[in-house]
């Protein structure tokens, strides 16, 4: 009983913790572009996270990631709010095709790279 009451004790601090957390990236930027809103938002150290447009409030065309480093990680597509399209995900050895349609994934492909680099020391 005692080991459930810690448990319960430990839950209680770990969610208030996560509760008073606060997020340290900049406040997101948006600027009018015809009838869309172009969003961008930032990572602490002012480097872009993510942007894109939205139409009518909804996210709509072109989103694209960016890690901390800014390499992009993600491309996306967007028809008044809906995933739609070609969707890309890269990571360090791998990219990853996504297709959209209607929301729905309607296909997946995803390449490795088998390359590597060799060093003449």
């Amino acid at each position: 009983m005692k080991t459930l009451k810690n448990i319960l004790v430990a839950a209680v601090l770990v969610t208030g913790t996560v509760a008073m957390a606060q997020d340290n990236d900049p406040k997101p930027a948006f600027e009018k572009q015809g009838e869309l809103i172009k969003g961008t938002f930032y990572y602490e150290d002012g480097n872009i996270k993510q942007e894109g447009t939205y139409k009518d409030g909804r996210l709509h065309g072109e989103w694209i990631s960016y890690n901390k480093d800014g390499e992009k990680t993600a491309i996306a597509n967007y028809e008044n709010g809906q995933k739609d399209g070609k969707w890309f995900f890269w990571t360090e050895d791998k990219l990853t095709e996504v297709d959209y349609k209607d929301s729905v994934i309607a296909s997946v492909n995803s390449w490795k790279s088998e390359s590597s680099l060799v060093s003449n020391d």
